[in-house]
């Protein structure tokens, strides 16, 4: 099936009018169709990469900001309304066995939050999980990563010490830690702790990187390590965030996450609407590079979930066109304004004609409405939220949840 934007982003470097993109998966591959889809941009889909799943719950919880550092936080959370309403629904036992009943619809859900903002993929920070977890969701949660929570807190949720963890990503997946997330003198030291561990290598994911020095971003940028920017929690718990100057001056690549709705945004437009509110200077471009090319190199990802690959479009994400600059454009992006939400040839969500055009089985698939358009897609965020409030005996609402 081949279809005709009005506009295709094949690469932050790269804008093409009027082009014809193949679609690629088992859904097309007996459709002999072109659609005219001029009211349309098509972009490669997003990334988030650095969430906690299980940790989407609201309102955010900090009752003492700003703090020194988010190893604080991590105690005083759990005073929060947020952590004791969620605790009635699943208990933190400490083993983080995630692919249980209750953790398992929780991280779903954490999932449908990047899904609905045009992801394609999420990264999730936690210990690493049995298989049937990360193929439960609804797009794509990288399995091949390992990990530690933070040099000061250690791996308390699981996992093996943080220079196994190294050792075991063998050079050939991303290393994700936590790291210098506050301005004391705790999180100015994990840096240099880092280094005397061996762990500043190629494959290591700084999360947040408040506390960093222009000398050490310089050595992140020497040693082509990434970074990955939180901005809205960073702001929200530290009430400051990394030097984000100095890090486009060093060339560092430079993803963005949204942490958990506990401290960060409500998605990743969100993200980039914090950004253009608090930096206003960096480029729309640049923030959609951060997003997409510079992601899929800090998660070790394959190419095609970096650029668009026009002859063989396996993940793609068609937008309505609200304004004519493509890039502009991803800052008006919403749930309603999605019409196809392509990932690994699987149609994932986007306007129900698509159902009807493509053949869908309706046994994957949902529907809603949203912003006046009829909706679908896969498996069923609903009933999770369903079940979600039989256990607290009242609806929940999640903001990043479009129903």
């Amino acid at each position: 099936m081949i279809i005709k934007p009005a506009i295709s982003v094949i690469s932050p470097d790269r804008v093409e009018q009027g082009i014809n993109l193949q679609l690629w998966g088992s859904s097309f591959e007996e459709l002999d169709l072109q659609k005219d889809c001029s009211n349309a941009i098509a972009y490669i889909p997003l990334i988030n990469s650095h969430d906690h799943l299980i940790s989407n719950w609201v309102p955010k919880a900090g009752n003492n900001r700003p703090y020194k550092n988010s190893h604080i936080w991590v105690e005083d959370m759990k005073d929060s309304f947020a952590f004791q309403e969620r605790d009635i629904f699943w208990h933190n036992d400490g083993s983080f066995h995630l692919e249980e009943p209750n953790s398992l619809i929780l991280a779903k859900l954490g999932a449908y939050k990047s899904l609905f903002s045009g992801c394609s993929v999420v990264q999730d920070h936690s210990s690493n999980q049995v298989d049937a977890y990360y193929e439960a969701m609804p797009i794509i949660v990288p399995k091949n990563f390992r990990q530690c929570h933070s040099l000061t807190l250690g791996n308390w949720w699981g996992g093996e010490t943080p220079e196994k963890e190294m050792e075991l990503t063998k050079g050939k997946m991303p290393f994700v830690v936590h790291l210098g997330e506050g301005t004391d003198k705790i999180t100015k030291a994990e840096f240099s702790q880092l280094k005397k561990m061996g762990l500043l290598k190629a494959n290591t994911l700084i999360i947040h990187g408040i506390a960093l020095t222009a000398e050490e971003i310089s050595e992140v940028a020497k040693a082509g390590a990434s970074l990955c920017w939180c901005p809205s929690s960073n702001f929200f718990l530290i009430g400051e965030t990394l030097k984000i100057d100095e890090v486009l001056k060093q060339k560092v690549n430079i993803c963005i996450g949204t942490d958990s709705t506990m401290s960060g945004g409500v998605n990743l437009i969100a993200e980039f609407l914090k950004i253009r509110e608090h930096f206003p200077k960096i480029p729309a471009k640049e923030i959609f590079r951060m997003a997409t090319v510079n992601a899929a190199t800090a998660l070790y990802l394959p190419q095609h979930f970096a650029f668009i690959i026009p002859n063989k479009c396996r993940n793609l994400l068609l937008v309505d066109k609200i304004e004519h600059n493509p890039y502009e454009n991803l800052f008006a992006l919403e749930a309603s304004t999605i019409q196809l939400l392509l990932v690994e040839g699987i149609p994932r969500f986007g306007d129900s004609e698509w159902m009807e055009i493509l053949n869908l089985d309706e046994n994957m698939y949902s529907t809603f409405r949203t912003g006046n358009k009829e909706k679908f897609v896969i498996g069923d965020p609903m009933e999770l939220n369903e079940q979600i409030d039989e256990v607290l005996g009242y609806h929940k609402d999640f903001p990043y949840l479009p129903f």
